[in-house]
């Protein structure tokens, strides 16, 4: 990675990427990508083409191809305990689960009877219980899903355990809440509110929250961003925070410290660690999709 490519704020970024990587474009021709998880068991990138309602997919060798036509919409991506692709869909403001043999499960879809807005991210906890964000972006317009009045009334944040009727409720003052992610022993958990992408001197935050017995307590915030909003977010097995920003990808340590940025020609959605040894980013930014092998690897 040439020096033009990475801002190092404090030494400890030193540490954390690979100065001699470099960084590569591996798909284009999106409208806006989303939602990267990857796949260890085929070596398999799997992302969100949001408005061209498709998901894509990469792998060593074999390049771009489409992994699903007619996503609904699909946002967020995450994997379970077992492997199964677990996504964010706009179209059916849903939670859905796709199973070994490729079949799709609607998991939640409402809260107390109420048809969900439009399910943002999620990420699954070691006990198998899928947290969740639930901004309205999909039911704004037609160009990320289908134009709806929210039948919730707010943006929240929620918890689905597996079997429950319904999600849970866990979160309940966010503007827009969007990208979430544990702590590497899943004691705190950083949300992302991006209020601002359609208020007025809205939220441009993550928040922190201490998580005891499936509920969030002690709300702080963690970073204020300076530089866009912050959408997508990942931890690596040190407890540091990657977000999306603006101008990148930005680093911070567990205290809020900013370590440094790696820049991306793109205003960057979401990332994710991947790679057989979980040590290469991978990145979505608006039409495209980039690589980068660093010097840590992301928390299981």
């Amino acid at each position: 990675m040439n020096a033009h490519d990475h801002e190092v704020h404090d030494p400890r970024f030193r540490r954390l990427i690979q100065p001699n990587a470099l960084l590569q474009k591996i798909a284009g021709d999106c409208l806006w990508t989303e939602g990267p998880v990857y796949f260890p068991a085929s070596d398999m990138l799997v992302w969100s083409d949001i408005p061209n309602n498709r998901m894509m997919r990469w792998a060593p060798g074999m390049g771009v191809g489409v992994f699903r036509a007619n996503a609904n919409f699909s946002n967020g991506n995450t994997r379970d305990g077992e492997g199964r692709l677990v996504s964010c869909e706009h179209g059916r403001r849903c939670i859905s689960r796709t199973e070994h043999d490729g079949s799709v499960t609607v998991l939640a879809s409402h809260y107390d009877g109420k048809r969900l807005n439009s399910p943002n991210d999620l990420v699954v906890d070691s006990q198998g219980t899928i947290w969740f964000t639930d901004p309205d972006y999909g039911i704004l317009s037609d160009y990320e899903g289908f134009r709806a009045e929210s039948e919730i009334g707010g943006c929240h944040v929620y918890a689905f355990v597996r079997g429950a009727p319904e999600p849970r409720r866990v979160a309940d003052d966010f503007v827009k809440p969007n990208g979430l992610a544990f702590s590497p022993d899943e004691s705190t958990l950083y949300i992302a509110d991006s209020g601002a992408s359609h208020v007025e001197n809205g939220p441009r935050h993550i928040r922190a929250f201490d998580v005891r017995d499936g509920r969030l307590m002690n709300s702080r915030i963690f970073v204020t961003m300076e530089q866009g909003i912050p959408d997508g977010l990942r931890v690596d097995e040190h407890g540091n925070v990657w977000t999306s920003a603006a101008d990148g990808v930005h680093c911070y340590a567990p205290d809020g410290t900013l370590l440094g940025k790696i820049l991306i020609p793109e205003a960057v959605a979401n990332l994710t660690f991947g790679g057989l040894n979980r040590n290469c980013l991978f990145i979505t930014a608006t039409t495209s999709v980039y690589s980068l092998p660093v010097g840590v690897r992301g928390a299981r």
